[in-house]
Parts: structure tokens; sequence; C-alpha cells
């Protein structure tokens, strides 16, 4: 693998962990920073919504800071297959755990599979989707 790949590997590795950081910290603009000028959004399979478009997906993300006490969001074993130079798609494996300022609890275990494309910014996910691996706990989830 060159020099070059794995820069870009770890440039789609720091835009997973970007959105995670910016779920966690209650900021949605930093979580939006990991997405490109039109992403999609899909948790609907672990009880959600799918988003399309930037601010369809920013609106989440702020009424998700709004509606969490707590959260964290443990990614790990990125699967990246490259297109080109400039897409890629791949997996990665998330764990989530949140406590609801309602009082609630939920937590998912999931395969996001993505897919990649490199913006003038840096490598940015277009695409989204959450597939439970582990039948998730949303009961409570008012964001």
């Amino acid at each position: 693998m060159t020099n070059e790949r794995t820069a870009d590997e770890l440039g789609i590795i720091r835009a997973t962990h970007t959105y995670a950081l910016g779920l966690d910290t209650h900021d949605p603009k930093l979580a939006l920073e990991a997405f490109s000028d039109d992403p999609v959004w899909d948790a609907s399979g672990v009880g959600l919504e799918r988003y399309e478009g930037r601010d369809a997906v920013l609106d989440f993300f702020e009424r998700d800071a709004a509606a969490v006490e707590k959260s964290f969001h443990i990614v790990t074993n990125h699967r990246i297959e490259f297109e080109d130079d400039d897409r890629a798609s791949g997996t990665n494996y998330v764990f989530a755990e949140a406590e609801m300022k309602s009082g609630a609890a939920i937590k998912a275990i999931a395969l996001n599979t993505d897919t990649y494309v490199r913006t003038s910014e840096g490598w940015r996910i277009a695409t989204r989707v959450i597939t439970p691996l582990t039948t998730p706990h949303m009961d409570g989830f008012d964001a």
C-alpha cells in the first residue's frame, strides 16, 4: 500500500471519528463537517429516519444534541475499498449508548455502510446507512 493510499484511509477514518466526536460533544456542526455537500444519513434500520441533504442532516443532529444528555460512539473495524482516487466505500462498526434528557437510555451496536468522496477539505462521508448488528434499544429516543 502506498503512502498516499494510507493517507487516504486515515482521512476517511478521521471523518468517521469527527462524526462521532460531534455527536458526543453535542456539536452538530462538527458532526456535519464529516459529510459531503449532499449527504445521506439513513438510520431507519435502527428505528430512526433517513435524511438527505445538509440542511436535513444538520436539523436532525441539532435535535439530537438538544435531546441527549450524555452519549458515546465507539467506531472501529474500518474496512475501506477505493473505487478510484476520489471515491471509496466501506464499513465500520459503531457501539453507541446515550442517556436522554427525558431519562430514557438507548443502545445500538450497528454496522455503518458508507460511501466516501474526496473534497477540497479532505475525505467526507457521502452516504451512511446504519444497520443493527444486535437488537437496538431506542425506546425513548425523542430527537
